[in-house]
């Protein structure tokens, strides 16, 4: 009884063989590679002046080290507390009120079927989002105003809402909401076009009601994206957006609009205090990695989807 011959080894090509032999990728890789090295880390060299007296005349590392000076600086400002809360609390509302509207549009949208109006409702919503910060803070202001502002006019009363402290954050998650949801609806019904029609075929013909086809369909296809783009929106909950904020802050709404970012521009570009700026930005740096790798392993564990 003959035995069978034994597989013959593979002997597999080494790594520098492999990349020569399709140096092409290769190459176009190597653009976007150096790109992010050369803008993203290459700039990382600069997080030492947190931890130095910085001085432009003798440079960074001429500068003399002060360790954590800033930082304890930053920690004992009489309004850290302040702007530490107000920061969390934006990013959280704007979280928990503006994350769910696109997920609802685009559970909406995907179940109109005249195409032409699908196209109109989707252009209206997301147009926006290519509106300027600056031009949308102007349009706040003119329907917030007291004298013939839009929301005055239909309450019938003459409230100045910018300098209600009480009103800056609904003010700023309403108008977060209307001009970045549309956008975000985008994401959500590129995700729908990977449905399986043959699944909503089966579903109807099962007797399943537009409701059922949503939960049962919409929603797990949706799932990992909506995952996703929860992990990015926590990765960011201390960064809230500095340009709105600083444009609708008055000197009597202070109390709820005064945030981090905020501080870091008044304390490191106006008044030239780089160090404790740097260190401001890193402290929200580290926060924004510690929720980034607490939401992954939540999503990982209850969810099933990693991404990080």
């Amino acid at each position: 009884m003959k035995t069978a011959a034994a597989p013959k080894p593979v002997h597999r090509k080494s790594l520098g063989k492999r990349i020569l032999d399709n140096w092409q990728p290769y190459a176009l890789l190597l653009i976007p590679v150096v790109v992010t090295i050369v803008y993203k880390y290459g700039p990382m060299y600069g997080i030492q002046i947190a931890f130095r007296n910085y001085n432009p005349g003798l440079g960074i590392t001429g500068s003399p080290w002060a360790g954590w000076k800033w930082f304890e600086r930053f920690f004992r400002a009489p309004n850290f507390d302040r702007m530490l809360w107000n920061t969390v609390k934006l990013s959280l509302f704007s979280l928990l009120w503006g994350f769910p509207v696109p997920i609802l549009l685009s559970l909406a949208l995907n179940q109109l079927r005249f195409r032409r109006l699908k196209r109109t409702v989707q252009t209206v919503i997301y147009a926006p989002h290519f509106i300027s910060t600056m031009v949308i803070c102007g349009m706040l202001r003119i329907f917030l105003s007291p004298s013939g502002g839009l929301i005055n006019l239909i309450a019938g009363t003459k409230i100045d809402f910018l300098t209600e402290a009480s009103a800056f954050r609904t003010i700023y998650v309403a108008s977060g909401i209307w001009q970045e949801a549309g956008w975000g609806t985008i994401i959500y019904l590129a995700t729908h076009s990977s449905e399986d029609p043959a699944l909503y075929e089966a579903a109807k013909v099962d007797g399943a009601s537009v409701f059922q086809r949503i939960l049962h369909i919409d929603i797990p296809c949706l799932l990992p994206m909506i995952i996703l783009q929860l992990i990015m929106s926590a990765s960011g909950l201390m960064s809230v957006g500095f340009e709105k904020a600083y444009l609708l802050q008055t000197d009597l709404n202070r109390a709820t609009s005064d945030i981090i970012s905020i501080y870091v521009y008044e304390q490191g570009i106006v008044s030239a205090r780089y160090e404790l700026g740097t260190a401001v930005g890193l402290f929200n740096t580290a926060i924004n990695i510690v929720l980034l790798v607490i939401v992954n392993r939540i999503a990982k564990k209850f969810g099933d989807v990693n991404f990080v």
